[in-house]
């Protein structure tokens, strides 16, 4: 994830943190960002069951306050992640994205799901298959063999291990929507 070339919260000037309220304010007039404007907003069409789940899911993680809507401060907070968020920081998102039912732990099923959502919205091709890299993650950080992995282990595991961390980091870089919006903003000059 990291900076965008330059762009991190803190050299927003007061003229750009402007700008991007009445983005905001003009993708979303209320004020408050439902699912479907969230899509729209990120340019994110013709997705499959599962990477609409995927979406949905990410969508409830940037809605702190679960209402269903994103309004402006969470928007903030969810760019403020995505661009000087610690690793520490981004590994729990990321949990709490892949936990898909909330149970506190990430089964096969549930990482398959979001790897294969995940790739499928980036239109990446892989050298190694969606169920492959899931077996090797498993096979990796879940310590204790059970099946699931625990706040603990993914965190752990993926920070003890520099090609799932850079993958990771990789996969959900979503540093090409904060270009976009910035891309529109500074286009609207």
């Amino acid at each position: 994830m990291g900076n965008t070339q330059g762009a991190s919260l803190e050299e927003l000037s007061a003229c750009e943190s402007h700008q991007w309220y009445r983005k905001f304010m003009t993708e979303c007039p209320s004020g408050l960002l439902t699912f479907y404007e969230f899509k729209k907003f990120f340019g994110l069409r013709n997705l499959s069951d599962s990477s609409n789940a995927y979406v949905q899911t990410m969508f409830a993680t940037f809605d702190m306050n679960d209402d269903g809507f994103i309004d402006f401060m969470e928007y903030v907070a969810a760019l403020s992640l995505v661009l000087k968020g610690g690793v520490q920081q981004k590994l729990r998102w990321y949990f709490k994205l892949y936990d898909v039912d909330g149970s506190g732990c990430i089964d096969r099923e549930e990482l398959l799901l979001i790897i294969k959502s995940i790739r499928a919205i980036n239109g990446v091709d892989h050298e190694m298959s969606a169920e492959d890299f899931t077996n090797m993650i498993f096979d990796k950080i879940d310590i204790n063999g059970d099946g699931e992995l625990s706040l603990e282990e993914f965190m752990e595991g993926i920070q003890n291990d520099e090609m799932l961390l850079a993958t990771l980091t990789e996969s959900l870089d979503l540093t090409h929507i904060v270009h976009k919006i910035h891309g529109e903003v500074i286009g609207q000059n």
